[in-house]
């Protein structure tokens, strides 16, 4: 796991990136503020919870939600600007520094693990700054990685034949650090053993197109949950559940889909 000391370090920043696909940066957002965000996010679940205004399925089965962290995350961008990190992201693709998205992983207690992914389409990619609301260890949920999977597009069956998940790195951080990572690099979100939910908060560089919009004034800046993989439809039910109750079956699934398509290498 390479830790970028300084922000300034731009070559560090991109070697990092193009080598591995990630780089860890310490002791960046204010952890008292972070505390109350987690806490008032955790709040909202439980109230959407108790008021049966939760959607069935999309993710909540394997315990891994989106989350929108609203405009009460809006130091969370102004810690890592004042840390240099747009800078950094500017520096080595100027192109999409502007493009800002603000989300978050709502990890659940009990979820499973996910099956290894990229994010996005390889031709398109960008650039994801998640930021560790809660400390993040292998008890909670820390990401897993595959350091260097980002330098060329795999197929699904290449992959496995080359038994890419024996890289596997799991990368815990204190609450505060920071991790960039390229959407091109395979990663899932793990299970989270504990008893309380595990955030961990994005912001995305050059995912969405739409450089005019605030990116935490999305639905008046309230926080609100969505799907994450899984749609709510009763078909999306049953293939999560399937998923969890055997996950094999699904890298059955994009193991023999892989041998005659090209999924997620470009949108054409």
């Amino acid at each position: 796991m390479q830790v970028l000391e300084h922000t300034t370090d731009v070559d560090s920043f991109r070697r990092a990136l193009d080598e591995d696909g990630y780089v860890v940066i310490r002791d960046v957002v204010d952890r008292e503020r972070l505390d109350t965000l987690g806490a008032d996010l955790a709040g909202e679940y439980d109230r959407l919870k108790a008021a049966n205004e939760m959607f069935e399925g999309g993710g909540s089965l394997t315990g891994h939600l989106n989350c929108f962290p609203g405009e009460q995350s809006r130091f969370v961008w102004d810690d890592i600007s004042k840390a240099g990190i747009p800078e950094l992201v500017r520096a080595v693709r100027p192109d999409i520094a502007d493009s800002v998205r603000a989300t978050m992983n709502f990890n659940l207690p009990g979820s499973v693990a996910q099956h290894y992914h990229s994010d996005g389409l390889y031709l398109k990619e960008f650039l994801i700054c998640n930021i560790a609301v809660v400390d993040t260890d292998l008890r909670n949920g820390a990401l897993d990685v595959l350091p260097g999977t980002n330098r060329r597009f795999w197929k699904f069956w290449r992959y496995s034949l080359h038994r890419l998940y024996r890289k596997t790195t799991r990368v815990p951080l204190r609450q505060g650090d920071v991790v960039v990572r390229k959407s091109t690099l395979w990663h899932r979100g793990m299970p989270n053993f504990s008893e309380a939910p595990r955030p961990m908060m994005a912001i995305t560089f050059g995912e969405m197109e739409d450089l005019d919009r605030d990116p935490f004034a999305l639905n008046e800046g309230k926080p609100f949950f969505f799907p994450n993989w899984y749609n709510t439809s009763r078909l999306g039910q049953l293939r999560e559940k399937a998923f969890v109750k055997a996950p094999l079956t699904y890298d059955a699934w994009r193991f023999a889909r892989s041998l005659y398509g090209n999924k997620g290498y470009a949108a054409w």
